[in-house]
């Protein structure tokens, strides 16, 4: 009995311990509320975006990088000890005339050396010229801004979605607003046809056809939210942010501000993050060539030991015997003679490597050109595609409230009002349309010219 209590015991304990695991592991788990303008977000992406925090690392890495380069010019210092136990005493054999009397044509076998034999040294290397060294370490900046830059690019290519998802997002509201407006507009309809049929000036057609309208209308605004929803999602996984997070957008959009600064004055290649990353790249392959050529040059280095030797007899290496000292210092010179054409290969190589990234240069130059100007048309027919639909949009109101007044007047037909119905959801469709064509044009323009 005594037993059972004490496993029962043991098994309270484990199961009130798995179950306050648990419970704390759900309180860490409990979904967060963000309220976030467009600027938060980019702030958001850069601390949790998987793609900015590898980018980040590679700079990391590279500054390790840089450390170990940095090392290859400061002094190495390594210590060695050894003990050595000659179960058998090396024998070398000597000429006999060495014997008493001599004893030429013959030789006698004679062990040199202890039994027991102790070392302990200090080795100092130290290089005093290197080419190649020298070429790494004025090329470690440059290493440094070419990750940095790669950052850069990387978050660029982020924040380019952010803003054309985040503004979507936003400009979504309105597409909502104007759908909600339909609906009560079908519900009066609704409303108004039952009196009318109720009061013999309609039939049961127009009663069902008016429902039918009704219905779509709330069908499309189940597939639109469901669309939105899964453009919050979308947004959620560029930012790096957990999918059952809360994510409430504080910018709103209007055609005002997707206006503003319409054409910019001009641009400037060094505006764009890709270009910058090529400059760096065209900087290090300079360097990769410069390294090459001081290959050529002889390395000069410095050498600097220090020992101590112990023999003993006896197994007493640390007692009261002597320690044999012996030191020195020394300067090396490697000259290189012939590698078999091996470093001009390298240095040519190099050269067509560079000369490929001044190609890539020039293309990305053009490319940009290209990008602003077409860029530049798309956000100008944009911005007068916006202003025409919301003008169509105003008018197609207009003659659906005409419209409806005359059929609640009893002039009219359901066939009138249906058209004219469809007509105003063509427009309004239309119009969210080119909302959203203008906000991407807009941001699509920004990014060409290095102003995002």
């Amino acid at each position: 009995m005594q037993k059972k209590r004490i496993i029962g015991i043991i098994v309270i304990c484990i199961t009130a311990f798995i179950n306050n695991g648990i419970k704390a592991q759900q309180k860490q788990q409990l979904p967060a509320t963000h309220e976030f303008s467009v600027q938060q977000c980019l702030d958001y992406a850069h601390k949790n975006n998987i793609k900015v925090k590898n980018a980040l690392l590679d700079y990391q890495i590279q500054q390790q990088t840089n450390r170990n380069i940095t090392s290859q010019a400061l002094p190495q210092v390594t210590g060695a000890a050894g003990l050595t136990d000659y179960i058998d005493i090396p024998t070398t054999l000597l000429p006999g005339i060495f014997l008493n009397p001599p004893q030429p044509g013959t030789y006698f076998p004679v062990q040199f050396g202890t039994k027991y034999n102790a070392n302990g040294s200090v080795t100092l290397q130290q290089t005093l010229f290197d080419g190649q060294v020298f070429v790494g370490l004025k090329a470690r900046k440059t290493s440094l801004d070419y990750a940095m830059k790669g950052v850069e690019v990387t978050e660029q290519a982020i924040k380019i979605n952010i803003y054309k998802i985040y503004y979507q997002l936003a400009a979504s509201k309105i597409q909502m607003n104007i759908i909600d407006a339909n609906i009560t507009k079908a519900g009066q309809l609704v409303h108004d046809t039952k009196i009318m049929h109720d009061n013999g000036f309609a039939e049961q057609i127009d009663v069902d056809k008016s429902n039918v309208q009704l219905a779509n209308l709330q069908t499309e605004k189940l597939k639109t939210q469901s669309a939105i929803d899964n453009g919050y999602l979308g947004l959620k996984y560029l930012l790096g942010m957990p999918v059952n997070d809360e994510l409430v957008l504080t910018d709103s959009v209007n055609e005002d501000q997707v206006k503003q600064d319409i054409i910019d004055t001009g641009y400037q290649y060094t505006d764009r993050k890709d270009y910058q990353l090529l400059q760096e790249t065209k900087k290090l392959g300079e360097f990769n060539i410069k390294r090459y050529q001081l290959s050529y040059l002889p390395v000069l280095s410095l050498t600097g030991v220090y020992s101590k030797l112990a023999q003993r007899t006896q197994f007493d290496v640390f007692g009261g015997g002597a320690w044999y000292t012996t030191s020195y210092i020394g300067v090396n010179i490697s000259i290189p003679i012939f590698d078999g054409f091996a470093k001009a290969s390298n240095i040519s190589k190099a050269r067509l490597q560079l000369m490929q990234t001044e190609n890539m240069i020039e293309d990305t130059k053009l490319a940009i050109d290209t990008a602003v100007a077409a860029s530049k048309r798309n956000f100008t027919t944009a911005i007068l595609t916006l202003d025409n639909q919301k003008k169509n949009m105003a008018l197609a109101e207009q003659v659906y409230e005409q419209t409806r007044k005359k059929y609640g007047a009893g002039v009219g037909s359901t066939t009138d009002i249906n058209n004219a119905e469809a007509d105003l959801k063509t427009a309004q469709s239309n119009y969210i349309s080119a909302m959203y064509d203008a906000i991407i044009a807009k941001i699509d323009y920004n990014n060409a010219i290095g102003k995002l």
